[in-house]
């Protein structure tokens, strides 16, 4: 079947264009409520969670008028990192949660990501059937049936207590001065309280949201605010989150950034000398640096590779019963403790190895040296297939025979945004640079 509107993480696009529309919504949610009540019973409810982006007001509403016409009790988070969507939605014994969020896109954009009952996301084929009862007429229920929505205050405070849980028994943040740049997103209270709850001098970042600043200038796609405070304040460490706070990045007291493939790293070489790497190996992406992939082999640990999308990450975790996987961009999922990826969780997984270690972050932060990459987008235009072009067929081809037993090449597209990934690892960075902007330019002229 071909899909519509669900990508590779729900649905997103510009708010108020298809299919990021309240109609769309409340349409979306009708769908979602009519396949979650296919038993007919009256017990059925939703968890609904979102950002900080100001369109987050219209998708809430809109989606709860779809589940609640269908005869769905709706429980309202309020703004609440992804994460903790996927925790209450069991915790709620909810049949289904929502997360309103486009993640680490600008604040025009928007999303609607589902948890199942398990708090893990939904498979394609259950999107697919609710992408189906979409394009179909969505019986709703009797007048009599219709459901009923309540706000829940305390799914922060239920959340902040799962992230402590996991920190090291007995263990505090004492003395440890720490950035948390919020990106003005979901978790702009719940981390710093978190932190500060185990001890932490904190100093936040990107903790005034005002609907519109998300992810502008900081957060885990823009460090630089954080690095300088880092710098400025003599801070130990950074802890860069993105607008749902299911990604983050580390910045050490030197103010160098350290992405997912080393904190994946350091976090799988820890777990397998305790004998807690399940399976032995890490799951990451196609994306992950093959200097991470050196890294792990030299101590024995396997890396299992997926296509781009933290779900895929965790679609084959779940298959092979691994308990550690994520992506270069900063997705870490812990199965033994999330059903998702979590910043703020793998956060404190890195602070908790320097308080065990007492070493510095800029010790920890850089498990491996990467091999040269280097990753760039070309946008392009709804009906276009540039990858279809014959003379970039060409160029990929060529490239992909100057990198042949030197490095490795990867094109894919976007399964967020309309745009074509042309990535390359090397270690030569003269030859690198000429195979990516070979691709780029054919690209480019492809969508003209």
């Amino acid at each position: 079947m071909t899909r519509q509107f669900f990508g590779t993480d729900g649905v997103r696009g510009t708010a108020n264009q298809y299919p990021m529309t309240a109609e769309m919504a409340l349409k979306i949610g009708a769908a979602a409520g009519r396949y979650f009540r296919r038993d007919g019973s009256d017990t059925h409810r939703v968890v609904i969670g979102k950002d900080t982006r100001l369109s987050g007001y219209m998708f809430e509403n809109a989606l709860t008028a779809g589940f609640t016409s269908t005869g769905m009790n709706v429980l309202l988070l309020g703004p609440i990192p992804t994460p903790a969507v996927g925790l209450l939605t069991t915790s709620m014994r909810a049949d289904v949660g929502v997360m309103i969020s486009a993640s680490h896109n600008p604040h025009h954009d928007n999303g609607i990501k589902f948890f199942g009952p398990d708090g893990f996301k939904l498979s394609d084929e259950a999107e697919e059937e609710i992408e189906a009862l979409v394009l179909s007429d969505v019986q709703p229920a009797k007048a009599e049936n219709i459901g009923r929505a309540r706000r829940i205050d305390d799914g922060r405070f239920r959340y902040i207590e799962r992230l402590k849980g996991t920190f090291p028994a007995g263990r505090r943040l004492d003395g440890l001065k720490v950035v948390i740049d919020c990106a003005n997103g979901a978790a702009y209270r719940a981390a710093p309280e978190a932190l500060w709850e185990l001890g932490a001098e904190v100093i936040p970042v990107g903790t005034s949201p005002n609907g519109t600043n998300i992810n502008k200038n900081c957060g885990s796609t823009d460090p630089r605010a954080a690095a300088e405070a880092v710098l400025a304040n003599g801070a130990d460490v950074g802890i860069c989150l993105d607008g749902d706070a299911d990604r983050v990045m580390i910045i050490d007291e030197k103010g160098k950034i350290a992405d997912g493939d080393q904190l994946m790293g350091l976090i799988a070489a820890r777990w397998a000398a305790e004998d807690r790497l399940k399976g032995g190996a890490l799951v990451a992406t196609v994306m992950s640096n093959l200097g991470l992939e050196r890294y792990l082999k030299a101590r024995n640990i396997g890396l299992a590779r997926t296509k781009v999308g933290d779900r895929y990450v965790v679609e084959e975790m779940r298959k092979n019963g691994y308990n550690l996987g994520g992506e270069q961009s900063g997705h870490v999922v812990m199965t033994d403790f999330a059903t998702t990826g979590d910043g703020l969780l793998a956060g404190l997984q890195f602070l908790s190895e320097m308080v065990l270690t007492g070493k510095r972050a800029s010790e920890l932060a850089r498990s491996f040296e990467p091999v040269p990459q280097m990753l760039k987008n070309v946008r392009y235009s709804d009906g276009q297939t540039p990858l279809e072009v014959a003379s970039v067929k060409a160029a990929i081809a060529e490239a992909e025979s100057r990198l042949e037993g030197r490095g490795r090449l990867l094109i894919r597209k976007s399964g967020t945004e309309p745009l074509i990934r042309v990535m390359a690892e090397c270690e030569d960075p003269a030859l690198l640079m000429q195979v990516v902007d070979g691709i780029v330019s054919e690209v480019e002229s492809a969508t003209r």
